[in-house]
């Protein structure tokens, strides 16, 4: 495999800086538009059955979308699907202020939300690629990318909304900066260049749903997901209910869970250098877990938020990792591949998202919110069996092909020494 760059300047690698904007990018078109949600319901005079059925809408498009993302990169390449639909999700924005009922709405989201999701597989592939590359652990940068990314979205809306910037004119304002960054670092992301090898060699050329070693992995990414979404969703109204907080204190506890994980994810080349990938996941799936029991079971503020606070930093390198070895399980001979079973991985992701907080909701009806959040923290410590799990399964796929592949629990970049 040759990966085509440009030459480094200043000791600098402009690939890696691309790859860093589109996930920087990604996160700033999620977090533009939904902080604008009760704007737009007033815009389009919707109560809260109608509205909550539109803004289905752009999970429904994450989910169909990432499907498909695989092959278009396959087929494309990470670059050309990477700007298409960057610059299609920037202009799709604006059209969500000009809807002017429930249906147009969720239809805007379906297709804004299929734009982000391409663009999400194709961000992870050119990420897998960079790190073959450099031999670098820097997924877990490139998500905390992502994060900060989000933070800026939602900074800017509400600095918009506190303004009285109506939603389109804040949402061209957002396409405009998102679509021209899109296209201005284009050129700089990384792409593989195949060699003309079998394509179907061993087990990286099996489809991702008949390897259970990609199932599993998709079961670390939906118990990580579900885990977000349902802290997301459930935490604010967690510490008003439970802890007595004001609302407007309520809400800090996810800032404090999503701060927490971007921060943790700065660090991740770091420990990745000293752990392996599967120590990573095992150890923040304890993380994690204890300290969402700890927010759920001690009755104190302020351990709530220390517990949730917690919980992000163990969640911080779930997603980015499995993505990793998700690459580095769809691996080839000639060095590339990767891409469908990054699109697989994220698709799984996606409906712990969709499915999280609505099931979250199911429990905690029929029993109480903190047991629907022990239940979150069950499954955050199922990560680790999952992990293990993944590794067997993965030692048999290399055994049986005999191919000198890396297994997927040590992923491609770690232990490695630096000179």
């Amino acid at each position: 495999m040759t990966v085509t760059h440009p030459d480094r300047a200043g000791g600098r690698d402009p690939g890696i800086i691309a790859v860093l904007g589109a996930f920087v990018l990604n996160g700033a078109l999620l977090g533009s538009w939904a902080p604008r949600v009760p704007a737009l319901a007033e815009q389009i005079g919707a109560d809260e059955g109608a509205l909550g059925l539109a803004l289905l809408g752009a999970s429904v498009g994450m989910i169909s979308a990432s499907l498909l993302a695989g092959r278009l990169c396959t087929v494309f390449g990470a670059r050309v699907v990477m700007t298409v639909s960057g610059v299609a999700g920037s202009a799709m924005l604006p059209a969500l202020g000009l809807a002017r009922s429930p249906a147009v709405l969720g239809l805007l989201l379906i297709v804004l939300g299929a734009m982000v999701g391409v663009m999400d597989v194709a961000m992870n592939v050119a990420g897998v690629t960079a790190t073959r590359r450099t031999g670098r652990a820097i997924m877990p940068l490139f998500h905390a990318a992502f994060s900060f990314g989000t933070l800026a979205g939602s900074l800017g809306a509400a600095v918009a909304a506190g303004q009285g910037l109506a939603p389109t004119g804040h949402f061209v304002i957002v396409a405009v900066i998102c679509g021209g960054v899109t296209v201005g670092i284009a050129r700089w992301i990384p792409v593989e260049e195949l060699l003309k090898v079998p394509a179907k060699s061993g087990s990286a050329g099996r489809a991702p749903f008949r390897r259970p070693a990609l199932w599993l992995l998709g079961g670390v990414a939906l118990c990580a997901s579900i885990a977000e979404g349902a802290t997301a969703d459930w935490s604010a109204l967690f510490g008003v209910q439970e802890r007595g907080l004001s609302e407007a204190t309520g809400a800090l506890i996810y800032s404090c869970f999503s701060i927490t994980m971007a921060c943790t994810r700065l660090c991740g080349e770091a420990i990745q250098r000293r752990w392996s990938a599967p120590r990573m996941l095992i150890g923040g799936a304890v993380i994690g877990g204890l300290g969402l029991v700890t927010a759920v079971i001690v009755p104190s503020p302020a351990l709530t938020f220390a517990g949730f606070a917690v919980a992000g930093v163990g969640l911080a390198y779930a997603s980015p990792v499995v993505m990793e070895l998700s690459g580095a399980a769809g691996r080839r001979a000639d060095g590339g591949g990767g891409e469908r079973e990054v699109a697989f991985a994220t698709t799984i992701a996606y409906s712990g998202f969709l499915l999280g907080p609505p099931i979250v909701g199911g429990i905690a009806e029929l029993t109480s919110l903190p047991a629907a959040l022990g239940a979150v923290a069950v499954l955050v410590l199922l990560i680790a069996p999952l992990t293990l799990a993944a590794g067997t399964y993965r030692s048999r796929e290399l055994s049986s092909a005999k191919e000198p592949a890396a297994n997927p629990t040590q992923g491609t970049t770690t232990r490695h020494t630096t000179g």
